[in-house]
Formats: C-alpha cells, structure tokens, sequence
C-alpha cells in the first residue's frame, strides 16, 4: 500500500452483506440482446424453456 492511501474513515464489512448474497450477471451476445432488450424478457424466455426442458425429461 503506498503512503497516500487514507483508509482511516473507512467501514469494514460495508459491503460484505450484499457480496455474500451475490449476483448472478450474464453478458448476451449482441445479436441476442437485440431480441432481449430487458432482464425481464430475458427471464421469461428461460422460464418458458425451463418448461419445456422440464416437460421432455418427463416424457422419457
């Protein structure tokens, strides 16, 4: 750590709560993210195959 660094009003932990929770990012491709332009749509698109994986694994 060099000198000039002042961590001294720094919060220990500030962020830890929000880290152990994580997050989960995917970056799309281009030309996905052309079709998918909201996380929600995103989601409802893998929610609709989810159900039709779920369904065929059923089947078999």
């Amino acid at each position: 750590m060099r000198k000039e660094y002042d961590f001294s009003k720094g919060v220990r932990g500030k962020y830890a709560k929000k880290y152990k929770a994580g997050t989960n990012i995917v970056l799309l491709d281009p030309d996905v993210a052309k079709i998918f332009k909201t996380p929600t749509s995103v989601n409802q698109a893998l929610r609709s195959l989810a159900k039709i994986i779920k369904a065929q694994k059923q089947k078999a």
